[in-house]
């Protein structure tokens, strides 16, 4: 039935995979593209019942057209491996000559256009293009812009999110943003799908043309950082820095991504979403308009960004829950022992 077939691209990325989970399991035909099969996620969705992987260049016109002949809906979140504008709009067009009903691109912001003198980040500026692009031919489409990933946090030397642990046992945390400002967290592998989900019920009568940011907390990082040392019973610390540790080789134009993003929220403490979907939200942590002094939301998010996405999803994973269940496993299956040992 084409009003069940879903097309998913780049689907061995967090929140693809989280989509194609959640809707196969719920009886959609999922057709999820991949580049390759990298595993294990290219294998797991390859034995899901009512996936079906289809693998290739998605600079191949034949493949993206195949992809939506027939198709009723479609997730998509274009990834910098290529022209990710050229990629983008191609995507667009096959999906609008299919007819495909509802497209749900995520985006991000692009800083730059606020007039504030904010740079645009890389790897997040061409989304916003593409979704401008989106908008022009028509396409009935709902642009999500995710929060940061709980699961962006690891021990390796990893630049942004390391959260390394020190020789006592305790972890810390260092990055440019600023301690006093709360920015929006989601979960990606366990709360993409059922939001996505509930948008495509929804439908485009409801959200064609919508932004609605993919956040289910907001919290500084130092609230972060306590939900973290809760979770895991060690001393965790937040270290403020304007510049972002590099120790690591990083993949081409990360870099120019992390220092865009130094100069974003280390020198201008620029509001994460931009201005559009961060209008009115009081952001300095100081125990007024809904504020706990401890950088949580007193009123559980009521009246801020995180408000429609925890209607779409009322299930949503906090960090502290993922921190104390998810976060150790994805450490171990690195190889990492520290929460095998006494502190």
């Amino acid at each position: 039935m084409t009003d069940r077939t879903l097309v998913i691209v780049n689907a061995t990325g967090r929140q693809a995979a989280s989509l194609a989970r959640v809707a196969s399991a719920v009886g959609y035909h999922v057709r999820a593209h991949v580049t390759q099969k990298t595993p294990p996620v290219g294998q797991e969705l390859e034995a899901l019942e009512n996936v079906t992987l289809i693998q290739g260049s998605l600079e191949d016109r034949e493949l993206v057209a195949g992809l939506f002949a027939g198709a009723h809906k479609a997730f998509i979140n274009t990834i910098s491996w290529g022209d990710e504008v050229a990629i983008g709009k191609s995507l667009a067009d096959a999906a609008k000559k299919a007819h495909v009903q509802h497209y749900v691109y995520s985006s991000m912001p692009d800083h730059s256009v606020f007039g504030k003198g904010w740079p645009a980040v890389p790897l997040w500026s061409c989304k916003f293009t593409v979704e401008n692009y989106i908008r022009q031919i028509g396409l009935p489409a709902t642009f999500v812009y995710t929060g940061i990933y709980n699961n962006n946090f690891t021990s390796l030397p990893m630049p942004l999110f390391r959260m390394a642990l020190q020789a006592d046992g305790s972890f810390e945390w260092k990055a440019p943003f600023d301690p006093k400002i709360a920015i929006p967290w989601f979960d990606a592998e366990h709360d993409t799908g059922p939001a996505v989900l509930q948008i495509f019920k929804d439908g485009p009568r409801k959200w064609s043309g919508h932004r609605i940011a993919l956040a289910f907390e907001l919290l500084t990082p130092t609230r972060v950082c306590r939900l973290f040392s809760c979770a895991l019973r060690r001393p965790v610390r937040y270290v403020y820095s304007q510049t972002i540790d590099i120790e690591v080789s990083v993949p081409n134009g990360y870099r120019e991504q992390l220092l865009a993003l130094e100069v974003l929220f280390g020198k201008y403490k620029a509001p994460y979403f931009g201005m559009d979907l961060e209008t009115g939200l009081s952001r300095e942590v100081n125990g007024t308009n809904g504020w706990n002094g401890d950088g949580s939301s007193g009123d559980s998010g009521k009246g801020t960004v995180v408000e429609e996405a925890r209607a779409l999803w009322p299930g949503w994973r906090g960090i502290e829950e993922y921190a104390r269940e998810v976060f150790p496993l994805e450490e171990a299956a690195h190889g990492l022992t520290w929460m095998n040992e006494e502190t």
